[in-house]
């Protein structure tokens, strides 16, 4: 079974990114800009991180990152937490590893008082549709955008707490 590692741990932010540039290429034709984009936003936000704030865990299995979750506190006062880079590898799919994750994501939010965590995906991605919304989150918004890099129709989760 995985472990389930909070904080940063060397190697995490190139193996995150692997692992979107990876699975989103194979799947959905996301390009460089997509994996360029995670790994300079996992940067940004592990330069700044802040545990009274922010949450990060990983998933490592045979001691390689196998997935990921974030949570992003600094619009916490203007949009509520930003729930990010969450993955699962093929190698952890299906084993309910995304579940306790999400979890614990979500057990750090409720320790920490947030009222609103929200996070931006596409249209398509049934099986994380599904878990979003058994955790629940409701869709909020939706439109045609590009922000990946790819047109999709992208979508807006939230979810109240409290």
């Amino acid at each position: 079974m995985a472990e389930i590692i909070k904080g940063y741990i060397p190697g995490s932010i190139g193996r995150v990114a692997e692992l979107h540039g990876v699975y989103y290429a194979q799947h959905w034709n996301f390009e460089a800009f997509f994996e360029a984009k995670v790994a300079r936003g996992l940067a940004e936000l592990i330069n700044r991180y802040d545990e009274k704030k922010d949450g990060f865990w990983v998933a490592v299995e045979a001691g390689r990152v196998e997935g990921s979750i974030v949570i992003d506190g600094e619009q916490v006062e203007q949009k509520g937490v930003h729930l990010r880079w969450f993955i699962v590898s093929d190698t952890l799919r299906g084993r309910g590893v995304g579940r306790q994750l999400l979890e614990l994501a979500l057990e750090f939010c409720q320790d920490k008082g947030y009222q609103r965590i929200y996070l931006w995906t596409f249209e398509g991605l049934d099986s994380a549709r599904h878990l979003y919304e058994s955790m629940g989150f409701k869709l909020v918004e939706q439109y045609r955008g590009s922000q990946w890099g790819v047109e999709v129709n992208e979508q807006r989760f939230e979810l109240q707490v409290g």
